[in-house]
């Protein structure tokens, strides 16, 4: 028997839909716009595959850097299952002034059908004088009212709105296409008609922020965080 899983996405023809209510998202500051309801079959899902914007190849790693933060992401040979689901792990540390200051593993799952990249939630590590002193953030899709969301639809369509996470009082962030044709500068190079998105959250009304993403690379900026390195990854950072 075919298991259907309903999560928050936007994808296809959907994108230009009239919007559907919100199902239960409980927060403030939604209009109705952002989807957050679609239908998947669970076996159309894979732990392992490439969108043109993100790449969930193991071994695969990008390399961030700003005047004081360092950000490492790898797509772990590792997959944990979540909500029934085998998800691919894709580990982030971030350093401040050297020092590790997160470590957070999460974990993706992509549409053999039509390519889009959802997000089954994360495991966080907040840490201090190499110490864990916080897990802020952490959720799980299928515990505690969260379901999982749309990291990158495999069509993408302009001025598409949808939820990334459905994790009440946790995690709510959604994300609009706000330009298909960005040129973006960093030191691993100039890439042209780059996506741009704009991120926003219930949780925190009237906060914005910009991720910007190239085909065939995945993301290249992260508010000050630029790209300085992208393919094999390399040694794991202490």
């Amino acid at each position: 028997m075919r298991r259907f899983l309903w999560l928050p996405v936007i994808i296809a023809i959907g994108l230009f839909a009239c919007p559907r209510e919100t199902r239960a998202v409980g927060q403030s500051e939604d209009d109705g716009s952002w989807t957050s309801e679609f239908g998947v079959e669970e076996e159309e899902l894979s732990a392992t595959g490439r969108n043109p914007y993100f790449i969930l190849e193991p071994g695969y790693q990008l390399v961030f850097e700003s005047k004081r933060e360092r950000l490492v992401i790898t797509v772990l040979d590792e997959t944990k299952t979540v909500a029934g689901v085998e998800t691919r792990v894709v580990e982030e540390r971030e350093t401040k002034d050297g020092k590790l200051v997160e470590i957070s593993r999460n974990f993706f799952a992509i549409s053999k059908r039509t390519n889009s990249v959802f997000y089954f939630g994360e495991e966080v590590e907040i840490l201090k004088d190499g110490k864990v002193v916080g897990r802020e953030g952490e959720w799980l899709a299928g515990e505690k009212g969260a379901t999982f969301g749309l990291i990158m639809p495999g069509l993408v369509l302009l001025r598409a709105r949808h939820y990334q996470e459905i994790a009440p009082k946790v995690a709510m962030d959604r994300a609009e296409i706000v330009s298909m044709s960005a040129t973006v500068k960093t030191p691993a190079g100039e890439f042209k008609n780059c996506l741009k998105v704009e991120e926003t959250t219930p949780l925190e009304p009237g906060e914005k922020e910009y991720k910007y993403y190239a085909r065939g690379i995945g993301l290249l900026q992260d508010g000050s965080l630029k790209l300085v390195r992208y393919g094999k990854a390399e040694k794991r950072e202490s």
